[in-house]
């Protein structure tokens, strides 16, 4: 008998498996980098927050999503950590519980950013609508937060 069609996937989603083995690696790679074993320039004295670890389906490649704190440019955070990628994949080949250590792919972390620009659009809409239904409200009235 066949699969039914509530168990089948939608393009995209991602498995409970690869949801838990994800946070496990973002907790290994965490705990590496806390630990400041690696001796990169670039890395030196940088904090750097791991927002997120996205695995592909057959557990071969991981995207590492990262966020610099402290105003680093993430550019060169991102030219670090591809320089000491191997050392970290070594790292995490001997903590990781899977049979496959998957290769590590560093990516700057834009969401707070276009969480932001989303945000800002909907504000400057807001006061648009505003303005142009009561032409009468003054800009001081539209800075006030009703919340």
């Amino acid at each position: 008998m066949g699969r039914s069609q509530s168990s089948s996937k939608t393009k995209g989603a991602k498995s409970q498996r690869q949801l838990k083995v994800g946070e496990e690696i973002r907790h290994i790679l965490s705990q590496i980098l806390i630990r400041g074993d690696l001796h990169d320039p670039d890395l030196d004295g940088v904090s750097v927050i791991l927002s997120g670890v996205s695995l592909s389906p057959d557990f071969s490649n991981a995207r590492v999503y990262f966020t610099p704190l402290g105003g680093i440019n993430p550019e060169l955070v991102l030219a670090g950590l591809m320089r000491v990628a191997p050392v970290l994949q070594h790292e995490l080949s001997k903590k990781l519980t899977t049979r496959r250590c998957p290769r590590l792919r560093f990516l700057p972390d834009t969401s707070f950013e276009t969480a932001g620009r989303v945000a800002r659009l909907i504000d400057e809409n807001r006061r648009h609508e505003i303005e142009t239904t009561d032409p009468n409200t003054s800009p001081a009235a539209l800075d006030t937060d009703e919340n």
